[in-house]
């Protein structure tokens, strides 16, 4: 373990760019790649941190010594099952071996299987160092199973397989191959794109684009888009959250997922079928299974997950009405307008809203059954407190248009308040308050920001040129593992440029940052 910090410590130095390890989803995938291996250990790793809103942000991807014991323990796993019964029963052996120290099939081996784990050829100097481990654990065991198991082990916990190391030189083409294969398809490069590299087709721009362009349209992208749409719109805080049975006793695991892939199918029918990206903000249907037309208030569908109209009436339209947006931004019991307010800021127009200052009193006003009051009454605090008005200024107005939906998204007409019996009160029964709602809200800072509901809020997000501009910002940072710079603030101009002259094809602005070499 410490020899693998000291060693990734050397690399970063010789790295031309900074060392991107990979993410949890990546492990898994290329260990699938690499090994036949579904079994998806990298789940079981300890929780990636977000960092300016992804996991795959450099700054952020060190590697504990909690992490790096975690690598050693999932790499004798799996090299153990690679060969499960002292068979080779995923052909990772390209030949026979002859006995049991086998130095020329122990050659082929290592070069096999060691090119496609480091994503480069490897050196003569790594080739026999591999095949002398092989051959020696084979010649103590008697077995070349077992030498080839130690080799896997071996590669699976160096740094050269964690991270994608960048030093340039005869290794560059293979380099963007790995860039390209992360950003496109969330995994190593299969064989057509390592010949590729080797071929020099990716040093050719012309040559490069045909190839980015196949790769888009290859069913690897549809799963790395949705890895990318988990990450931007935090599904995790859907599939971790927690509500209030009493309140919202319908609210379970299952509906959990169904809101995550509502919204998934939504945008994914968006960017595959070539329409502009904006309507996401604006689409009027939504993907329901039987669960969410419940919620909503709908017929249940036939099938599970069909495109269904939202009814006019029903204040729906775009990612913004759907249930995973408005139940991550709520809490256990009750909605949040500051939250969901701020996820707007920050996921949709990339502005930053500051911390509250040390030591600041974020209580709201108690309730009773004598004095209740709805959200935006307790809030107005908020305004009255110099403190905190500044940064509430430009969150809580937006989240008072959301109001006419509840905590896991349905549509509401007045705010529902329980007063449960506490412990001291414990004889009593519950009491239910239901007070008008006032669904007007604005984006303050924005002209035209007025808006009432989640469909008006849409339609202003898919004309601003701030929420358009932030969509570029969000693949940007998602495809180079880190925030953009002012250095990068020409390129962005330009991808802005090109996207709105597509129309907003999401799947062009793909190939686009793809096609950028420049980290």
């Amino acid at each position: 373990m410490i020899h693998l910090l000291l060693l990734i410590s050397v690399l970063n130095a010789e790295s031309t760019q900074p060392l991107r390890r990979l993410t949890h989803n990546q492990y898994n995938n290329t260990v699938r790649d690499l090994l036949n291996d579904r079994t998806r250990p990298a789940d079981q790793f300890p929780p990636e941190d977000y960092v300016n809103g992804f996991k795959n942000q450099f700054s952020a991807q060190d590697i504990s010594p909690l992490l790096a014991q975690t690598y050693a323990n999932a790499a004798e796993r799996l090299a153990r099952t690679a060969f499960l019964g002292g068979r080779d029963d995923n052909n990772l052996i390209p030949c026979k071996p002859q006995s049991p120290a086998d130095a020329k099939c122990a050659a082929a081996f290592v070069r096999s299987l060691g090119d496609k784990a480091f994503r480069r050829p490897l050196t003569e100097a790594e080739h026999r160092r591999y095949t002398h481990l092989l051959t020696t654990e084979a010649t103590r065991r008697n077995d070349f199973i077992r030498g080839a198991q130690t080799v896997v082990e071996a590669l699976l916990q160096s740094p050269k397989f964690l991270f994608r190391i960048e030093t340039g030189g005869p290794n560059e083409p293979y380099e963007i191959a790995t860039r390209l294969s992360y950003f496109l398809w969330e995994t190593m490069p299969d064989a057509q794109l390592t010949a590729a590299a080797k071929a020099g087709k990716l040093s050719n721009p012309a040559a490069r684009e045909a190839i980015i362009r196949n790769m888009v349209n290859d069913p690897r992208s549809k799963a790395a888009l949705d890895e990318f749409l988990a990450q931007w719109l935090r599904f995790d805080l859907v599939w971790n959250s927690v509500k209030d049975r009493r309140i919202f006793p319908m609210f379970n695991e299952e509906l959990a997922a169904a809101m995550t892939e509502e919204t998934r199918r939504t945008i994914a029918d968006t960017v595959w079928n070539n329409r502009p990206f904006t309507e996401i903000f604006t689409a009027p249907y939504g993907f329901l299974n039987p669960d969410l037309a419940s919620l909503y208030s709908l017929p249940a569908p036939t099938e599970e997950f069909t495109k269904t109209q939202y009814p006019s009436a029903s204040g729906r339209a775009g990612i913004l009405s759907q249930a995973m947006f408005l139940s991550q931004t709520s809490k256990p019991g009750e909605t949040s307008p500051t939250v969901r307010g701020f996820f707007v800021r920050d996921r949709f127009l990339c502005q930053t809203v500051p911390d509250p200052p040390p030591g600041t009193n974020s209580s709201l006003p108690p309730l009773s059954p004598d004095r209740a009051l709805t959200s935006r009454q307790r809030l107005s605090e908020h305004v009255i407190n110099p403190v905190c008005a500044g940064c509430h200024q430009l969150m809580d107005p937006i989240g008072f248009g959301l109001e006419g939906f509840d905590a896991i998204g349905r549509k509401r007409d007045t705010e529902r308040i329980t007063f449960f019996p506490t412990r001291e009160t414990r004889n009593d029964t519950s009491k239910t308050v239901d007070l008008p709602l006032d669904t007007s809200g604005s984006i303050n800072g924005m002209p035209n920001g007025k808006f009432a509901g989640p469909a008006e809020l849409g339609r202003i997000l898919a004309n601003s040129r701030e929420c358009q501009e932030c969509v570029v910002k969000q693949l940007f940072r998602y495809a180079k593992g880190r925030r953009e710079s002012n250095e990068d603030r020409e390129l962005i101009t330009q991808l802005y440029t090109r996207f709105a002259a597509s129309q907003f094809r999401f799947k062009e602005l793909m190939i686009w940052i793809a096609e950028d070499q420049k980290r």
